[in-house]
């Protein structure tokens, strides 16, 4: 296949992912604050939840992810994209637990964005050649990012985020 062909295969499923998250976290601005059964405000953990999401979010971006896999000098691509791979999957297994205190449309956001990463990962190396180095993955995985338009899956993410938790410091 195509990289062209590839490239707008995925940009397509990020732009429709990205569709999704928009509306989704667009119909429930409004949510309220929750409350606990003694009437305990749960804003602190929220608003920590949230941190720790922003965080996520920016550690699973592919321009961040090939910047601290970079130097651990890996030779084939197969190998740059399975170290790709784990590392999104261990930042969102150890977050996971945030999700007890943002809103659904916050930690379905994320996850979208940690599928959509996958997913440009294995579309790219699975585009390169056999024989294809760390390097090259690299390459192609950055020169895809920077050829999105502004309305990339992680800035839309980052921006809900964000207003989420402005919204529980009102």
């Amino acid at each position: 296949m195509d990289f062209d062909v590839i490239s707008l295969m995925i940009s397509i499923i990020a732009l429709l992912i990205s569709a999704f998250t928009f509306v989704l976290w667009t119909k429930e601005r409004n949510r309220p604050v929750k409350e606990t059964p003694a009437g305990e405000s749960t804003k602190p953990l929220q608003l920590q939840a949230y941190e720790r999401l922003v965080m996520l979010t920016e550690r699973i971006s592919i321009p961040n992810l090939v910047s601290r896999a970079n130097q651990s000098g890996l030779a084939s691509a197969k190998e740059m994209q399975i170290l790709l791979l784990e590392s999104i999957k261990q930042e969102f297994e150890y977050n996971s637990s945030q999700q007890i205190y943002v809103s659904p449309v916050a930690w379905e956001s994320v996850k979208n964005l940690k599928e959509q990463n996958m997913l440009i990962i294995n579309q790219i190396a699975s585009s390169l050649p056999a024989e294809a180095r760390a390097i090259d993955l690299n390459k192609a995985l950055l020169d895809f990012i920077m050829g999105q338009q502004k309305g990339a899956l992680h800035s839309i993410v980052l921006e809900a985020l964000n207003y989420e938790a402005r919204k529980l410091m009102k």
